[in-house]
């Protein structure tokens, strides 16, 4: 379990669940992905909850997962891709960032060099809680994500730490 205190809002705690528990409402029209693959459920993800506590309520604002992406058949070819939600008004208060960079740390800490998230290319707010984040922006990714209303094309970021030698 991960936590940091944002001023004015509380403290923001990642919380690892199993791959079954229940997601809090979070619509959005990044997330109307239509029909799943059924090739998709394989993937292997891990999952966190966000929770906010100002110290007399904890609330469950969100989501985040996790499966590795392979460069190549060798273990430091190995890294992570993650994705967030948070339930709309919990959105644009920072938690985000705070939730995607403690996840980054986290997943450093278990000797993943390289965490990466992609966000659609019209998703400012996304884009700027993952630079607060300490992602880099990498590059665009052509028609790379199915929707409910077609392909999009998505921003690559990256989140990484060199291990020592």
């Amino acid at each position: 379990m991960s936590s940091e205190m944002i001023e004015g809002v509380g403290t923001v705690t990642i919380v690892g669940v199993a791959d079954d528990h229940p997601t809090p409402p979070s619509p959005s029209i990044w997330g109307d992905w239509g029909e799943m693959d059924p090739a998709a459920r394989d993937i292997g993800l891990e999952r966190w909850i966000i929770e906010v506590s100002d110290g007399i309520q904890t609330d469950v604002v969100g989501d985040l997962s996790a499966h590795a992406v392979w460069y190549g058949p060798t273990a430091s070819s190995r890294a992570i891709s993650i994705g967030i939600s948070l339930v709309d008004e919990f959105r644009g208060r920072r938690i985000g960032g705070v939730a995607q960079r403690l996840l980054a740390e986290l997943l450093h800490d278990r000797g993943i060099v390289r965490v990466e998230a992609s966000t659609d290319v019209e998703n400012l707010s996304e884009q700027r809680a993952l630079e607060r984040a300490g992602f880099v922006h990498e590059g665009t990714l052509r028609l790379a994500q199915g929707r409910r209303d077609g392909l999009h094309d998505l921003q690559v970021w990256s989140h990484v730490r060199v291990p020592p030698e």
